[in-house]
């Protein structure tokens, strides 16, 4: 297999300033967000016995996730990102500072601490994207993976103090008290999205509204081969690999004989493998591709799964649990590092959050499905059987490779401007492009080949419609059209364009024969009053 280009160890981002101090600023705000679910999780057991009530602070904070992922992509591609951070970082203050108020007077209920939770996941909801689409700002492109790595990292290493620290609080000074830690660690994270010193957006009268920015995203996304290549990859890993988290307190309870409190120790233990696993990742990718680490995750996730269903001793189990860690952020990081490698900067937010939402629906439908295999078959044999199956998928999916993420998606900025007899309205369209060529009968297969390569590039950067023709008077007369819904639209097309697709537009070219260029033209729609549309 051959190895991915690594810049150096582990840390090397934080080498970079400005991610150093946002990579700390987020593990310590993500310490506060566990600390406050442990705090709520535990309140809301004194406020209410009924399961379902607590099981409602759970889908609370997850709910948002599966309803606004996608919205909130959008939102992170055209508004200003670090502007965006800090109006999120200040709705989940003033969500822990009602908590920690509330608290405090004794006023807190059940039906405001599930309001609040939901707010809360709301804000997460519109992090998430955002944070992950900034990663690329704050590192060179060769440490892109290892920062997606890091951040992995940072998010486990949260997840190891924080709920431990919340816990110490509550016991110690109460739920105000761990509300308050939570408040304390927001402003720090807004202390440092101020200083980020990054350079303010240029104005541009091209700038795309909420529900054309979501067709562009939605239209991305339906039109990117390497996109789809990482979300069916995502999506057949984590649906497999769910059957393990959907199964676990089961696993703890009744196949090792655990309670609670070895619950919380398996979890320490996998959250203690995934830190771990993530201080390996440069060297695993200077011996690996991504194809082999997400195979090698697979491999071990299985193995896992199939030594836990022989009900091991507690002992080994979270020995065990520690590869189960380990496997868990490779796959992840790997996941998330192709998703990064292969979406444009106008792009990433919007395709992050489709990215995203997969990884979220897979791990539900599964953690559905497992559970439901798991009333049929018990939990042995459903482990088993979620075992072979991804031992299974992974060696099949296998054959489907990862993108390697090495096209250079900077705008190349190529395209002339468009000639106008007058100015044009950014908001009239359709828009017909047509490009004309002359190539000759030797060359027409190897030119289709090469122009049908194009044409999800086109639809990508904002076509809804592509196709080819020829002259019946002369075969060797050829136009490529693609229509776009607006003028504003075509002109975005021009800064989309990247120096990789620039390079694919220099193979097309490659077949014209002439002494001029191709002929482009464009053609703007005549909306005459009562004429037929």
């Amino acid at each position: 297999m051959s190895a991915a280009k690594s810049s150096g160890g582990s840390f090397a981002p934080l080498r970079q300033p400005v991610f150093a101090v946002l990579w700390t600023a987020t593990v310590l705000g993500n310490t506060g967000s566990f600390m406050r679910d442990v705090a709520s999780s535990w309140l809301m057991t004194d406020l209410s016995a009924a399961p379902a009530a607590v099981a409602m602070v759970q889908a609370a904070g997850t709910l948002p996730i599966f309803l606004l992922a996608i919205p909130a992509g959008v939102l992170s591609d055209i508004l200003d990102r670090r502007k965006f951070l800090i109006a999120i970082q200040l709705l989940l203050t003033s969500v822990s500072i009602s908590l920690m108020v509330l608290s405090y007077m004794g006023m807190l209920s059940v039906s405001a601490l599930i309001g609040l939770t939901f707010l809360g996941g709301i804000g997460a909801a519109l992090m998430g994207p955002t944070w992950q689409a900034i990663v690329p700002e704050l590192v060179p492109r060769e440490d892109v993976k290892g920062a997606v790595a890091l951040n992995s990292l940072g998010i486990n290493i949260a997840r190891s103090i924080g709920p431990a620290a919340g816990g110490v609080l509550l016991a110690a000074f109460g739920a105000a008290v761990t509300y308050g830690a939570d408040v304390a660690s927001y402003i720090l994270v807004i202390a440092a999205l101020v200083w980020w010193p990054r350079a303010k957006n240029a104005d541009d009268a091209l700038s795309e509204n909420f529900f054309g920015a979501f067709r562009a995203g939605l239209r991305y996304t339906r039109a990117s081969k390497p996109l789809h290549v990482v979300l069916l990859r995502a999506a057949i890993f984590f649906a497999f690999a769910s059957a393990v988290w959907a199964l676990l307190p089961l696993i703890a309870r009744q196949l090792l004989g655990g309670d609670a409190g070895f619950y919380g120790l398996l979890l320490g233990s996998v959250g203690a493998g995934a830190i771990g696993g993530a201080l390996m990742m440069p060297r695993l990718r200077q011996r690996f591709d991504s194809d082999g680490l997400l195979l090698g995750s697979a491999v071990v996730t299985a193995l896992v799964m199939a030594a836990l269903s022989l009900a091991p001793p507690q002992w080994l189990a979270v020995v065990v649990l520690l590869f189960l860690g380990a496997a868990w952020i490779t796959a992840l990081t790997t996941l998330n590092g192709a998703a990064q490698a292969v979406l444009p900067n106008w792009v990433r937010g919007r395709g992050l959050a489709v990215y995203l939402t997969v990884f979220n629906g897979a791990m539900t439908a599964g953690s559905l499905g497992w559970g439901a295999v798991g009333e049929a078959a018990g939990v042995p044999g459903t482990l088993l059987i979620g075992a072979t199956g991804l031992l299974v998928a992974g060696f099949m999916m296998h054959r489907i490779k990862l993108p390697s993420g090495e096209a250079d998606l900077v705008p190349s900025n190529h395209w002339p401007e468009p000639l106008v007899a007058q100015p044009v309205a950014n908001d009239r369209g359709p828009v017909l492009i047509l490009i004309d060529y002359h190539v000759e009968k030797h060359n027409r297969a190897k030119f289709l080949h090469a122009l049908d390569n194009m044409s999800s590039e086109r639809r990508r950067d904002g076509a809804y419609g592509w196709g080819v023709t020829e002259d019946s008077a002369d075969p060797e007369k050829i136009t490529e059209w693609f229509m776009v819904e607006s003028w504003a639209e075509h002109l975005r097309q021009h800064k989309r364009v990247s120096n990789a697709d620039a390079d694919l537009q220099s193979k097309v070219l490659a077949f014209h024969s002439g002494p001029e260029k191709p002929i482009v033209r464009h053609l703007l729609s005549i909306n005459k009053p009562g004429m037929a549309i």
